[in-house]
């Protein structure tokens, strides 16, 4: 049976009673059988060690944990608590007491982990052939290399397994198992999730990334999953909150930019060529503007991962093993890791000064553009191919992805074809960091352009909230808090077909409160003409169909009247009694709520 896994589905599913947390487990662990010769596994969770998560959901609340009863997957150099961590080297595996941060926010906000996923060993490859529980196989078909080195993750999504699933990325491997796989995956600014909990790779450059079936679960699960961590040395603030916290549709005139013909790498594969000539072709039917630029800069950036002296970084994570038992590496890793003990500190230094370098003329490649687009691989290997020609493949497979995390790159790789055979194509694309929700609103317009079925079920994907807006009535709704996009709450708004429709500010004639309460904190907006400021809200588009259902949930002290916006016009949104407010702080001298929250942090 075809089973649409995406949040929002799954959401719909429990909500009307047709289906449990519980249930899905169970059918996932008996279709994950259909699939043991695809070498998905290193630990797939049984009913007993999963229960915990299951029992824990009924102190958890589906109306303000975004992701309740969602199942998970990790890629397993990403710990959970007490299930072994292998890295891809059962001689390095470790019990871990406590789940890895990112893993642990997740399961706050009510997901359930299914398991570990296999990898290509200390996450070294982007092929998914070098572990020793087998090469995984290609979702599609299981001659094809699936992609890595988070190879497991992505085909468990893509065979329905999973809702969404944890990848790592340093070189490429959060984003060329999902153009292998018909995924979207979303390789998030370093440093905006935590990365305690994770084996590194390049400690410097890692990034824990996500996979998932279409762009909405991908912005609702970065949601879950940012946030600083003070233990994390690597750590990050995202320091342009306000506006790289949007995701919704994007509508306006794009300008992108492309590789000239001449850069352009297929290595011979004529069908990933066509492919991508037709993506291009369909995206400027649509009015999207390309603009040819110079891959120069960033395929010299491209090769100092390997190349040079950051290979080092790679020695450092595997050296006690390296010293102690050798033979326990798989041997392509081997080979391209010992080597990491020769650079001199010197050589680390020089590549430093020229990757500066080489970033300001890549930003000035990209200077008046929306983003950069290129494939996201050039070519699909079958297994024996790759198993042939181990590293020169794999080198390859990294032509439009190794300078990603050197250049402190986001990036986002989006489905847009199948080939003449039946196989996945994609494309990523490309912007400075923190423009991670950008990204994914563009992502989400050319999956609109470009409509596939999600993942390799043939599943037909739901209509996105701007397809239900456009063929119904609907009514403008204020919001100013939880309800934000990006904020825990906002599902509730994107489930029922909503679209965000204008950012803006209410009259200067409101106070702001956090109420007492939770998990998660809610504002309370109380009109005061006299001591009021303007507060920043969002003006949602909400299917007229689905408004009640929506209301009916409110709790008290809030509830829904008219809201005087900065250009005058009273709008429906959120209001609060005035008797809610015992025990809530005020917070009007913020005038916005995720201003308040990021003081918090």
């Amino acid at each position: 049976m075809k089973t649409n896994m995406t949040i929002r589905s799954l959401q719909a599913a429990y909500a009307e009673g047709s289906s449990t947390p519980a249930q899905v487990m169970e059918n996932i662990r008996q279709r994950a059988t259909e699939y043991e010769d695809r070498n998905i596994w290193v630990h797939l969770l049984s009913a007993e060690e999963q229960q915990p998560w299951l029992d824990a959901l009924a102190d958890k609340d589906p109306a303000i944990c975004p992701l309740w009863g969602i199942p998970f997957v990790i890629k397993d150099n990403i710990d959970l608590a007490v299930i072994p961590t292998t890295a891809g080297c059962p001689e390095f595996a470790y019990t871990p007491e406590a789940s890895a941060q990112v893993v642990q926010q997740l399961i706050d906000a009510g997901a359930i982990p299914v398991g570990k996923a296999n990898l290509d060993q200390f996450a070294t490859g982007l092929n998914g052939t070098r572990s020793p529980y087998g090469p995984c196989h290609n979702a599609f078909d299981p001659d094809y290399i699936s992609g890595g080195s988070s190879s497991g993750s992505a085909v468990a999504v893509a065979l329905g397994l999973a809702s969404f699933s944890l990848g790592t990325d340093t070189a490429g491997s959060g984003r060329v198992p999902a153009c292998f796989n018909n995924l979207v995956g979303l390789k998030p600014t370093k440093g905006l999730l935590s990365s305690t909990g994770l084996v590194p790779a390049c400690r410097s450059l890692d990034c824990i990334s996500i996979f998932t079936l279409d762009t909405d679960d991908a912005n609702t699960v970065l949601a879950c999953a940012e946030g600083f961590d003070a233990r994390d040395g690597f750590s990050r603030h995202n320091g342009f909150a306000n506006s790289t916290r949007q995701y919704g549709l994007c509508n306006g005139p794009l300008r992108i930019g492309i590789l000239p013909q001449k850069q352009l790498k297929f290595f011979g594969d004529t069908c990933y060529e066509q492919a991508y000539a037709a993506t291009l072709a369909a995206l400027e039917d649509a009015g999207i503007e390309l603009v040819t630029i110079d891959y120069t800069p960033f395929d010299e950036a491209a090769r100092l991962l390997y190349e040079g002296p950051w290979v080092a970084e790679r020695y450092i994570a595997c050296e006690p093993l390296l010293k102690s038992r050798p033979e326990a590496i798989h041997p392509v890793v081997r080979a391209i890791v010992e080597p990491g003990n020769e650079p001199r500190a010197t050589e680390l230094f020089r590549a430093q000064y020229r990757l500066q370098a080489l970033r300001l003329a890549c930003l000035e490649q990209m200077q008046g553009l929306d983003c950069l687009l290129t494939p996201t691989a050039g070519r699909l290997f079958r297994i024996d191919e790759m198993l042939a020609e181990p590293i020169l493949y794999n080198s390859q497979l990294g032509y439009y992805t190794n300078f990603m995390n050197l250049l402190d790159m986001t990036s986002v790789a989006v489905p847009t074809a199948f080939t003449t055979q039946g196989l996945p194509f994609g494309v990523t694309l490309v912007g400075d960091h923190f423009s991670d929700r950008r990204l994914l609103s563009i992502a989400n317009r050319m999956t609109r352009i470009l409509p596939l079925p999600l993942g390799a079920l043939g599943v037909e994907p739901l209509p996105t909230g701007a397809q239900a807006c456009e063929s119904s009535d609907y009514t403008d709704l204020v919001v100013c808090g939880a309800h934000l996009e990006g904020l825990p709450l906002n599902w509730q708004l994107t489930e029922r077909g909503a679209r965000l429709k204008q950012r803006t500010e209410s009259a200067a004639a409101y106070r702001l409160f956090a109420l007492a309460g939770g998990p998660v904190q809610r504002p309370g907006m109380v009109r005061d003409e006299l001591n009021g400021r303007a507060i920043e809200v969002e003006v949602w588009s909400v299917p007229t169909a689905e408004l009640g259902s929506f209301v009916a949930a409110i709790p008290a002290p809030l509830g829904i009247g008219k809201v005087e916006l900065a250009d005058g016009r009273w709008l429906s949104g959120f209001i609060c009694e005035a008797s809610g407010l015992a025990g809530a702080e005020e917070i009007t001298e913020y005038g916005s709520w995720r201003r308040w929250l990021q003081q918090r942090q």
